[in-house]
């Protein structure tokens, strides 16, 4: 990824490296949430407490990345008089780094999520909620990818992904919804509703980062 405005005028080799560098941190902060992301796949449907154990850790530095890089942007937009194209980057960093901290959040909440599910016998329901978890991934790893290569075509083709994720949704939610004859508690069919909502919100703000990205490089907003 670089977008900076590179020239040969002394004034702009720091603030060039300092873009180079949040455009390196935006792409660490990605990589972590989609670890974080597996982690709670595993946790969810490979019943794996383990997984779950480990994403508390990697949320802090999610975290500790997201107000870095919301820092390190204000700074470079007050002191530093970035053009008008360095102003476009900053802010859609800004944006991105927002929806990339909540798909991490989500994914915290997952792993506990499973942690509760574990005491139960897997609900039929679970296979295909975790194709729609798959599919989910699947999103925020194509964005990330289009986020590194500035790939200005990368709303459009995240968005027609995003049917899929609210399909599953709608199509989940009414069976969930009216199962009839439950035997037992009805814990398990509460978490699973968060699960399939949880999903449907992380596939939202991939949606969301790979719009930024396209408006990083078009200017114009999807």
């Amino acid at each position: 990824m670089n977008l900076s405005a590179n020239t040969n005028h002394p004034e702009r080799t720091y603030f060039d490296r300092c873009l180079k560098r949040l455009e390196q941190d935006v792409l660490r902060m990605g990589t972590l949430v989609e670890e974080s992301f597996r982690l709670c796949h595993q946790s969810l449907f490979e019943r794996n407490l383990e997984s779950a154990s480990k994403i508390s850790n990697l949320d802090k530095e999610i975290d500790r990345y997201y107000r870095q890089i919301e820092l390190d942007c204000a700074t470079l937009m007050t002191l530093q008089a970035p053009v008008a194209q360095d102003l476009r980057l900053l802010s859609a960093f800004m944006q991105l780094v927002r929806d990339l901290e909540r798909i991490g959040d989500y994914a915290q909440d997952l792993g506990e999520i499973a942690v509760k599910l574990f005491a139960y016998t897997p609900h039929p329901c679970m296979k295909e909620i975790e194709l729609m978890s798959h599919h989910a991934q699947y999103m925020l790893a194509t964005t990330l990818v289009a986020l590194a290569d500035l790939d200005e075509g990368a709303g459009e083709k995240i968005k027609a992904l995003d049917d899929t994720v609210d399909h599953a949704y709608d199509y989940l939610y009414q069976t969930l919804a009216y199962q009839r004859d439950i035997k037992g508690v009805v814990e398990p069919i509460l978490l699973m509703g968060l699960i399939i909502r949880h999903l449907e919100r992380m596939a939202d703000h991939a949606t969301n980062v790979a719009q930024r990205v396209s408006y990083i490089v078009t200017g114009q907003r999807g």
